[in-house]
């Protein structure tokens, strides 16, 4: 009966912070799409340069702790800027380029994958290098990159968790922030556990449903 009632008192901040955790991983993710493109095409671009770019930055991001990101970009970043950064945007940077990290891994092999013969029919039929790519070459690469990306995606939304290390009041620092107040570990962390699962149920339905609709 006590559990119920602390429940009842609590649970509009765990749905809080629910929404701040998807509201995050929505933009961040939007954000992470856009510039893992363009570090993909970069990353098979003719130029050195840009092939440099792309590859220094996926070493960088893949080479160092998400938490690690978290903190330089909130608290490192904005003493050497003299400047105060929000902290959700601070999380939605760190996550979007966290993610962007990865998915431009997923455009690049996925564009690999389509026949390199797809890209010369269609450069022979007078279209450009990048508008073969874009018309011919995207629309079948996304079939192979789906189930790869939706992956990224989950991933994403676990990874909104840390955070709560920058001081975003997200799900899990709701539930952190409960636990202390009311000494219910297991009743709330296992909450805010059941929360996260059912989120990545559904989208990991979403997933397959979108996967089945692509190859069929």
């Amino acid at each position: 009966m006590e559990f119920m009632e602390l429940l009842k008192r609590n649970l509009p901040s765990l749905i809080s912070g629910l929404g701040v955790t998807i509201k995050i991983a929505i933009v961040a993710l939007i954000i992470a799409t856009i510039v893992g493109l363009i570090l993909g095409l970069m990353s098979i671009s003719k130029s050195k340069i840009l092939r440099g770019i792309s590859t220094v930055y996926i070493y960088i991001v893949r080479g160092t702790p998400l938490m690690i990101q978290a903190v330089f970009i909130y608290f490192g970043v904005a003493q050497a800027l003299g400047a105060r950064f929000d902290p959700v945007l601070a999380g939605i940077l760190v996550l979007a380029f966290n993610a962007a990290a990865y998915l431009s891994e997923i455009f690049r092999s996925g564009i690999d994958a389509v026949d390199k013969g797809q890209m010369e029919a269609a450069r022979s039929l007078g279209l450009s290098n990048s508008r073969a790519m874009i018309k011919v070459v995207l629309p079948q690469a996304v079939k192979i990159m789906i189930p790869s990306i939706m992956n990224q995606f989950i991933i994403a939304i676990k990874d909104t968790s840390i955070l709560s290390v920058i001081g975003i009041k997200e799900l899990m620092q709701s539930g952190q922030i409960i636990v202390g107040t009311t000494y219910k570990a297991f009743e709330f962390y296992g909450l805010v556990a059941i929360m996260y699962f059912i989120i990545i149920t559904i989208l990991t339905l979403i997933s397959k449903r979108v996967e089945r609709r692509l190859v069929s």
